[in-house]
């Protein structure tokens, strides 16, 4: 059974609403103290459009991070659902929570907002999620056993923190650095090629060029 395809006037909305979420995950980890406004102006809706879906920054902070917890929980039990290779289903857990990239909003948001009542169950469940994800993999004897929940909690982190050059490059890169770390904390020891090209020298340097 299909569902019933929307409205103009609801899927003018539902497309609204996307735009203004992307565009708010962008300025929002750019700058976590950007008005809410550069949302809108990001988005190219009116603030008033915005302002009836979500009526302040705080509930659009939420909104977000809500999202992010949801897509960690679905990766995590994605990967606890995945009876073959132990080593692989945790690979695809390390290399699906850099995809969501939650850790960014980790990172940029944390503090700057009152959690909603929502938020609380679903950062549980993904606490959870994750120690069980960590211990299953230490018990099939492919994780490091000194390798705790938090070092892979900073590991994401660090990852996140890859910002070079334009969207494709910054994905390539995060790979490239997440398959160097899979290597260290792999038991045995790992060394495979790794994927993407290294940063280029004109790359690094084009950090300090002032932006205009």
């Amino acid at each position: 059974m299909t569902s019933a395809p929307m409205s103009g006037r609801k899927a003018q909305a539902a497309r609204n609403d996307e735009l203004i979420l992307q565009a708010a995950r962008a300025v929002f980890t750019a700058d976590p103290g950007a008005p809410i406004a550069a949302v809108a102006e990001r988005a190219g809706v009116g603030i008033s459009a915005l302002y009836r879906r979500y009526p302040s920054k705080e509930a659009l902070l939420q909104k977000l991070c809500g999202d992010g917890l949801r897509l960690y929980i679905e990766v995590s039990e994605r990967a606890l659902a995945d009876d073959g290779d132990p080593w692989e289903a945790f690979a695809g857990y390390l290399r699906g929570i850099v995809d969501a990239d939650s850790s960014s909003l980790t990172i940029k948001l944390a503090g700057t907002f009152t959690p909603s009542e929502e938020l609380f169950p679903l950062s549980g469940r993904a606490s959870e999620l994750a120690v069980e994800v960590h211990r299953r993999a230490v018990a099939a004897g492919v994780l490091r056993p000194d390798v705790t929940v938090a070092d892979i909690a900073l590991l994401f982190e660090q990852i996140a923190s890859i910002k070079l050059g334009g969207e494709e490059r910054v994905w390539e890169l995060r790979h490239r650095y997440l398959a160097l770390a899979m290597d260290a904390l792999r038991v045995p020891p790992a060394h495979r090629e790794l994927p993407g090209p290294a940063p280029r020298d004109e790359e690094l340097a084009a950090r300090w060029v002032p932006r205009t």
